[in-house]
């Protein structure tokens, strides 16, 4: 059996863009390092949650991992996780943030975000004026972060099936109502509009006048990595909401960038699951400039000579589209995806980017069918109708220590 490396370009999938000869980034970066690694592996198309569906990256990582829709526990829990907090299904959490805005006949516009240098002190004091208000049962607890933003964990029975009152869009920005999602979260979604009100009674005349909140959700027990597919290792990532994620399945969280010499360490120290995270392709494509991004993948590119596809199964990809234009956040497109390593056969695909990719062995996929895949690879299939493992929804074989025998 092999060990997998998955390495995650964050907003690889582009569209196509006249600057770049009708082409997507991917497809016009010069990428020596991943065209040979296309022409020796197998390659296609990865869709993070399903065709024209524009995932965030945490919906989509969260499906590409083999975990589903119903387990998910909400960014706010990852971000939590991520920055060494305590969790506990008792509470409710949600992610604030620090803003200005403008009164408007139509409700309250934001109009920017603190200075993370400038405005740091003066954010962490706004924030603080705003902790441990109590509505209705329910106690508001603020956790700073950065820049004004800040984990809110709200106590006293809450309930996460309450909608962000950050409308989160490019060109239009709101500060909406929480709205429950059913019945029951009714009394939680109108405490959390009073606590937005009141933190705005509390800011009124300052400089930045209102905490939006977004990402609400509750701590669920889930599958380890290790349970559900008989891997265990790490998590490499820059963002703490990542390590949060990686932690959140029993994970080893490790902060850092696309880094190969990691790589190689994990790989000697027995890891059988190696994640590494780079962001640097999803910040291109959100400059909008295509020529930008096409840059950043092939400075990307240039890092990814020596990954260990002798040793390991390799697996390239990225979680969902970051087009360079139009002005959308992120996009339903598919991302090329190239698996390589020992036993994996090669197709005809010579070169990286969608179009070439399509062509590949692989064909298009979902998230949820990317583990199985490269457990494949890895010679760590779950043989279907056996069943040697009791926990819920395992793609893999599971860990020799997960298993009891009859003594």
């Amino acid at each position: 059996m092999l060990p997998i490396v998955l390495v995650l370009l964050d907003g690889l999938g582009d569209r196509a863009h006249d600057v770049l000869g009708g082409r997507t980034a991917a497809e016009a970066a010069a990428t020596p390092n991943l065209d040979a690694l296309a022409g020796r592996g197998s390659c296609g198309l990865l869709y993070g949650v399903g065709p024209g569906r524009a995932p965030s990256s945490e919906v989509a990582h969260w499906a590409m991992l083999g975990y589903r829709p119903d387990e998910f526990p909400g960014r706010a829990v990852f971000e939590a996780l991520g920055r060494g907090q305590e969790v506990s299904a008792e509470h409710v959490f949600a992610y604030a943030a620090l803003r200005p805005a403008d009164r408007r006949e139509d409700g309250w516009w934001l109009t920017g975000r603190p200075d993370p240098e400038r405005d740091a002190e003066y954010a962490a004091e706004l924030v603080e004026r705003c902790d441990g208000v109590e509505i209705d049962g329910l106690t508001f607890l603020l956790e700073p972060v950065w820049r004004g933003e800040a984990v809110l964990r709200i106590s006293g029975g809450a309930d996460e099936r309450v909608t962000d009152t950050d409308a989160f869009f490019r060109d239009r920005h709101p500060v909406l109502r929480p709205r429950s999602l059913v019945p029951e979260a009714e009394a939680t979604a109108r405490a959390c509009e009073q606590w937005s009100r009141e933190a705005m009674r509390r800011l009124e005349g300052e400089r930045f006048n209102v905490i939006t909140l977004k990402w609400f959700g509750r701590p669920r027990a889930v599958p380890s990595f290790l349970e559900r597919h008989g891997l265990s290792g790490s998590f490499a990532a820059e963002s703490a909401f990542l390590r949060g994620l990686g932690r959140c399945l029993g994970l080893e969280p490790v902060e850092a960038k696309l880094d190969l010499d990691l790589v190689s360490e994990r790989l000697a120290a027995g890891d059988t699951f190696i994640y590494v995270h780079d962001k640097r392709v999803d910040e291109a494509g959100h400059t909008k400039d295509p020529q930008v991004k096409q840059r950043a993948i092939e400075e990307l590119d240039a890092q990814l000579s020596a990954l260990p596809t002798d040793r390991a199964i390799v697996c390239v990809t990225g979680d969902h589209a970051t087009p360079a234009s139009p002005d959308v956040i992120h996009s339903g497109d598919p991302v090329p995806l190239l698996v390589a390593g020992p036993g994996v056969r090669a197709d005809t695909v010579m070169s990286f980017g969608e179009l070439d990719c399509a062509g590949g062995i692989l064909g298009q996929l979902r998230g949820p069918d990317l583990l199985p895949v490269l457990l494949n690879a890895a010679d760590r299939p779950l043989f279907l109708g056996s069943r040697p493992t009791p926990v819920d929804g395992a793609d893999g074989y599971p860990a020799m220590e997960l298993l009891e025998p009859l003594i």
